[in-house]
């Protein structure tokens, strides 16, 4: 994982440079390819730290800016939609983990998207395109909460709580 992990940050110099073209061309066009950059460096922050990226950590990932009174930038909900995609993402990752033998990943996966449903659940969000995105992120918890219990039914997370909390 941290080799691919370093291949796809280097990918991101290659975005900068063509995102340094797009500055001076109009915003919303590159609406949707921003949300998927902004997964893509939230999956890859995830996968070496479990923890989440913040908006002013893609932007200077992806070489724009944070603020929108310093020109081209990186609006909240272009964030907060590759965020969400995130999260469908590591639901199958979770799911996947499992396959693979790995029974202490979606546990980890489970607090991290527990813990940003309720951070966007504090959001008041309209009835637009982000708030059907975090609608979808209910079913990404159930599902992940699925697999969680799957594996405490047939004791195959005793290893992993135990390093979770002290339990066994």
């Amino acid at each position: 994982v941290p080799r691919k992990c370093q291949k796809a940050r280097e990918h991101f110099g290659t975005v900068k440079t063509q995102l340094e073209c797009l500055k001076t061309k109009f915003h919303e066009h590159w609406r949707f390819v921003l949300q998927r950059l902004v997964f893509l460096a939230a999956f890859v922050v995830y996968l070496e730290s479990e923890t989440l990226v913040t908006r002013e950590a893609v932007a200077e990932i992806l070489g724009i800016e944070a603020d929108r009174e310093r020109g081209f930038h990186l609006d909240i909900e272009d964030y907060l939609s590759g965020v969400l995609t995130l999260a469908s993402e590591l639901s199958r990752l979770a799911v996947n983990s499992v396959t693979a033998g790995d029974y202490s990943r979606p546990l980890r996966i489970s607090t991290f998207i527990n813990e940003l449903d309720s951070g966007f659940r504090l959001l008041n969000l309209k009835n637009d395109s982000l708030r059907k995105r975090y609608d979808g992120l209910k079913y990404d918890v159930k599902k992940i909460e699925e697999v969680v219990y799957d594996l405490s039914i047939r004791g195959l997370n005793k290893d992993a709580t135990a390093g979770v909390g002290g339990e066994k």
